[in-house]
């Protein structure tokens, strides 16, 4: 019976299968071969067979893997290769149980995006020349992004029916094909209706409803609006390895620091979990302070 088999050859069994059946790439088996050798080091260090293994086990694997350092992502990468193992090892009769069934994954980690200071978004801001059409566009294109806190995607993929100037709105489509109205506020307002009176119209070509263009007539790319944050964060000496998602983390951080709550900057970035929107609530510790200062009773 191929129970009494070594967990080295049980493990070689398993990834033959993933080659041969599942067809998986040489790169992806490689990564599981990996994560699954560290783990059959620590089995016999243990004294442990693939059928002995338990879930003790192996959450005392992991938890050894978080005391050397080991990131959470390359944790969870580990314990889903062990899933699919042991998961493949009891399918086909091998062990009495799958160890990893009830072990939870560990938390990702939420890394603090990079954020602009005030003064730092001011500069930025003033950064283009407003006395060119190029310039007029990308700081329309810069205020619409920080004003609604709109992710890349979503301001290049604007059309004009989704602006409403007159009541200082946009709407626009987000993940999940889920359509939020988001206020962009007087200067935002301004700066758009300046690029869509004098510059558009000469850059537009029938039935183009983008709302920003570049002059050769087509809709600003991605990675031309990238370029654009880039060379202007250059140019006003920001040193920050700033991207245009930085000005999505920068509006979220300073409406939460001037006091707004979590469900309506929730609604604003169009998260469907508040938990997503959380990681915006690292506020400075200035600023906790004087919250704490100005509203409780013994402050």
């Amino acid at each position: 019976m191929v129970a009494m088999c070594g967990f080295s050859l049980l493990v070689d069994m398993y990834l033959d299968c993933l080659k041969i059946e599942r067809g998986l790439s040489r790169n992806t088996i490689e990564a599981y071969a990996r994560d699954i050798a560290s783990f059959t080091e620590f089995a016999e260090e243990n004294s442990l067979t693939a059928s002995t293994v338990t879930a003790e086990a192996v959450s005392s694997y992991l938890a050894g893997l978080s005391r050397q350092g080991i990131s959470r992502r390359s944790q969870m990468r580990a314990l889903s290769a062990l899933r699919g193992l042991f998961s493949h090892l009891f399918a086909e009769r091998h062990i009495p149980a799958d160890p990893t069934i009830d072990i939870d994954a560990p938390r990702p980690e939420h890394r603090l995006p990079g954020i602009l200071s005030l003064k730092e978004l001011e500069l930025l801001l003033t950064a283009p020349d407003i006395h060119t059409p190029g310039g007029k566009r990308d700081l329309a294109m810069l205020h619409t992004m920080y004003a609604a806190g709109l992710r890349v995607s979503e301001l290049v993929s604007l059309k004009l029916r989704e602006l409403d100037l007159t009541a200082g709105f946009l709407s626009i489509v987000g993940k999940g094909e889920k359509r939020r109205v988001v206020p962009i506020g007087d200067w935002a307002t301004a700066v758009l209706e300046d690029y869509l009176k004098n510059v558009r119209p000469h850059w537009e070509i029938p039935n183009e409803t983008a709302v920003f263009l570049t002059n050769r007539k087509k809709p600003i790319t991605r990675q031309g609006f990238w370029k654009i944050v880039k060379k202007y964060a250059l140019n006003v000496g920001i040193s920050k390895n700033i991207s245009p998602h930085t000005l999505r983390h920068s509006f979220a951080t300073h409406l939460l620091e001037g006091g707004a709550d979590l469900r309506s900057v929730q609604a604003m970035l169009g998260h469907a979990d508040i938990a997503t929107t959380q990681i915006y609530t690292h506020v400075t510790p200035s600023h906790i302070a004087d919250i704490h200062r100005r509203h409780h009773p013994r402050g």
